[in-house]
């Protein structure tokens, strides 16, 4: 066999080697860099926005008066016009214009209200004239967020309590591949009628002081994979094509050589 040829084919196999190999600081989370602890919240709000599906539920010590406020959900059967099924709570669904239509109270304006807020807009709608001191609590039925990329997992997921990290969500996805990209997570939100993009640093401590550290219903997280994995997935459909031609050669070196 030429010496040359078989130098050109310990080189490509070293060239792959080294090109998949990353450093300590490229896949370490939260490095020592410095930031202010004062910055540093554990506070988050929910914003309800167009297409998120609440459920309301009004209570009061008056259980008739709270009665019309808390509609069941239930289907009907055509032939005797009865209800059949669990009966369940009733959910309202913010429109386009981020408006609910709420029993007896009509058309609410609720959309870039925080939940909070939207609990003291019903509290302020409904006493005293309707209900003395009621009680209000509200849930998004629908709340999601989405990981994107090189995670373990990819997919959507279900928030039942309204809280999440960029963290947790990571979690959730089962953590980013070892050729995920720390350093330029892309957070896409829907603020108003854009869509605004975000970008952390998952090695970086002021991770923890980004305005996207807790996420909102809806966002979606993408991990870009590194260099590396780029080129091997551009390059997997070559390699077999590649390693034919370099056996091919091979052998026509041996028999020259002979």
């Amino acid at each position: 066999m030429n010496f040359s040829t078989i130098k050109v084919v310990f080189a490509f196999f070293f060239l792959t080697l080294f090109s998949n190999c990353v450093s300590k600081k490229d896949i370490v989370y939260f490095q020592n860099d410095s930031i202010d602890q004062a910055k540093v919240s554990n506070s988050y709000k929910t914003i309800i926005k167009p297409d998120d599906l609440l459920q309301i539920t009004i209570t009061a010590l008056d259980i008739e008066a709270v009665r019309p406020f808390n509609l069941a959900a239930v289907t009907y059967a055509t032939s005797s016009n009865s209800a059949v099924g669990v009966a369940q709570q009733q959910t309202y669904l913010v429109d386009t214009n981020g408006e609910i239509d709420f029993p007896v109270l009509g058309k609410l304006k609720i959309g870039g209200l925080t939940r909070v807020e939207v609990i003291d807009l019903l509290i302020y709608k409904l006493s005293p004239d309707y209900i003395k001191e009621p009680n209000v609590n509200i849930k998004i039925a629908n709340y999601k967020i989405s990981v994107m990329g090189d995670v373990q997992r990819p997919g959507s997921y279900s928030v039942p309590n309204e809280r999440i990290t960029i963290l947790d969500a990571l979690a959730l996805a089962g953590d980013l591949n070892i050729s995920g990209q720390r350093n330029n997570i892309l957070i896409i939100r829907e603020e108003g009628n854009k869509k605004v993009q975000y970008q952390v640093d998952l090695r970086s401590n002021k991770l923890l002081t980004s305005p996207v550290y807790y996420l909102q219903q809806n966002d979606v997280v993408y991990v870009e994979p590194n260099y590396a994995r780029i080129q091997s997935a551009s390059s997997n459909s070559n390699t077999s094509l590649f390693i034919s031609i370099t056996g091919l050669i091979i052998t026509i070196a041996s028999l020259l050589t002979r």
